[in-house]
This record gives C-alpha cells, structure tokens and sequence, in this order.
C-alpha cells in the first residue's frame, strides 16, 4: 500500500531535480550551447544535401531547406511548463516566463515560418466562446503548435475539439482530464498530423502522484504541405 505523505516527497524531488535539468538546458540552448538532443546518432552525408547548416531545435540532424525545425515538450504535472522551438529560436518556455495552464499555442505563417502569434488558452477558467473565436480565426495553411499544461479539458468543447480535427489531430477526441498532450498540424488541412503525442492520465501508470508523465516530440514540417514530413 502506497504511503501517500512518502511518495509527494518523491514526485517533488523528482519534479526539482527534472527542473533543474531542463532549465540548464533551456539556457544552454539559448546561448547556442546545444546542437543536438540525441548526439549519439551519425549524420547520414546524402541527408544534408539541401538542408540548413546545422541542426535547430536539438533536433539531431539539420532539416532540408524546405523544412521547419521544431520540438515541442509538455507541461509537467502542473509545477513546469513546457516548451516550444520552432525553426530554431525558443517561442515559449517556463525560462521565458510566457507559458501558462491550458493550452499553450504558436501559430506560424506556413510559407515563410514568420511567428504570428503565440500565448496561452487558459482551459480551465477561460471563456469558451472567446477560445473557440480564437481558435477559428487561425487562418488556412497556418502551422499551428500545441503543448499542454496542467489540464486542457476542463472547459474544452466539441466544437474546440473538431477544429484541432481540422489541423489534423486524431489524438484530441480521446483527451481527458490532466493528459499531456503535444501537436503540431495545419489549419484547414484535414489531413493526419503525425506529429502528434499523448500520455493518459491513468493511477496505475502515472510518473507523478495523479500526473502522467510529460510527451515531448520533434521534426521537420514542410513549408510546402505537398512535401514528404521528416521525421529525426
């Protein structure tokens, strides 16, 4: 039988010590310390013919040229928030102080990878009516990145959840209470993201004392919805 006051001693040591390491790696990136995520691979020569000088984002090799770079980390629990690379700068972080509870959001211009928004749905105290305006203004061809933190249901709809269908969620109909969640898609495309992950609140399988572990992901999206989506 757990001991319930032994185990939050745990979960907080463990939630320091996980803060603790990412913040260093936050800063270290943003200083342009940190060049790859997973080192340990080799970077096949024929993959670089086209591609950026370097590899963005932590990612382990560079994208081709006609690629965005991007990562993106869940919440954790909700003690840290998550975090967001796109094309090699850091839109939103717990360091930057610009994330918050809810569904954090970057929305970007598909052609150009120009940031044309970013902050956060609060999807607990927020006003439905006002989210789902915000969501369905997201224009066509917008690259659109999600990143959860604390819980993301408590106040979402159907009609939320068939918009993020729209950018090519298959995850979003089967999210519930305090989940991890990370996704990019596109609006207006319909078409199955596979850049997309979920961890299930579940007693028997939770990192944290009620908290799933948090979902991380990264790759290269196309300017060009037509082209191939690589996956590193």
């Amino acid at each position: 039988m757990r001991n319930p006051a032994v185990f939050k001693v745990v979960a907080v040591i463990i939630i320091l010590l996980l803060t603790w390491r990412l913040t260093i790696y936050d800063v270290g990136e943003e200083a342009g310390n940190i060049v790859g995520f997973d080192d340990k691979d080799e970077i096949n020569p024929k993959f670089l013919k086209g591609t950026t000088t370097e590899p963005k984002c932590s990612l382990t090799r560079a994208c081709p040229s006609d690629h965005f770079a991007l990562r993106i980390r869940s919440g954790v629990a909700n003690i840290l928030g998550p975090r967001i690379c796109f094309d090699g700068k850091i839109i939103m972080s717990y360091v930057m102080n610009n994330v918050g509870q809810g569904l954090n959001i970057v929305v970007v211009n598909g052609k150009n990878g120009t940031v044309e928004k970013f902050g956060y749905l609060n999807m607990i105290h927020g006003n439905r009516e006002e989210i789902l305006a915000y969501l369905k203004e997201i224009k066509p061809g917008m690259i659109v990145l999600l990143a959860s933190f604390d819980d993301v249901t408590t106040i979402m709809t159907d009609d939320m959840r068939e918009v993020f269908v729209g950018m090519g969620s298959t995850l979003i109909k089967s999210l519930k209470r305090r989940d991890s969640w990370v996704f990019a898609g596109r609006a207006g495309m319909e078409s199955k993201s596979l850049f997309e992950k979920h961890a299930v609140n579940n007693d028997k399988t939770n990192i944290y004392e009620g908290w799933p572990d948090m979902v991380e992901m990264g790759g290269c999206i196309p300017r060009n919805p037509t082209n191939p989506i690589k996956y590193l």
